[in-house]
């Protein structure tokens, strides 16, 4: 089980990482800066587990690998929404975060709320009730499994 962290729709890669802390020489410096514009505490209450929920168009904006980077560094389990932006959802792929649809989590979930995802099931049990979503493909799983695209490339 994890907490829910839920955000709202269009959430751009300069709001899960502003450009100013880019200028940091390492994902583990810029994390402390994760949501820093809508969420000031996002970074020192995630625990390792937790889960961000949101709404269309996840990941907005720019092509900046960092914005997937500094979620998985902080230990997130995966982000769920109803919709990512394709360069986010490749990005979060490339580097091992998992990142599930689920159309109907968001407006039936309040933030702070315990939830937990079975990718193999590809279902989320919250509050006793269990939603839908995206049942990612053996191959993707795979990638996911060995941390993403970049280190399955390696193996």
């Amino acid at each position: 089980m994890g907490k829910i962290f839920r955000f709202y729709k269009d959430v751009d890669t300069d709001q899960i990482i502003a450009s100013q802390y880019l200028l940091f020489p390492t994902i583990d410096e810029m994390k402390a800066h994760t949501f820093e514009s809508l969420d000031a505490d996002f970074a020192s209450t995630v625990k390792p587990g937790d889960y961000v929920v949101a709404d269309e168009n996840f990941g907005c904006g720019s092509s900046r690998e960092q914005a997937p980077s500094v979620l998985k560094a902080l230990g997130v389990k995966a982000v769920v929404a109803k919709s990512f932006a394709r360069i986010f959802y490749r990005n979060a792929i490339n580097i091992g975060l998992p990142v599930i649809v689920c159309k109907d989590l968001y407006d039936n979930v309040e933030a702070g709320q315990e939830m937990e995802l079975s990718m193999e099931n590809g279902t989320i049990t919250c509050e006793g009730k269990t939603y839908e979503c995206t049942k990612l493909p053996a191959k993707m799983q795979a990638i996911l499994d060995q941390g993403g695209l970049i280190a399955s490339l390696d193996a």
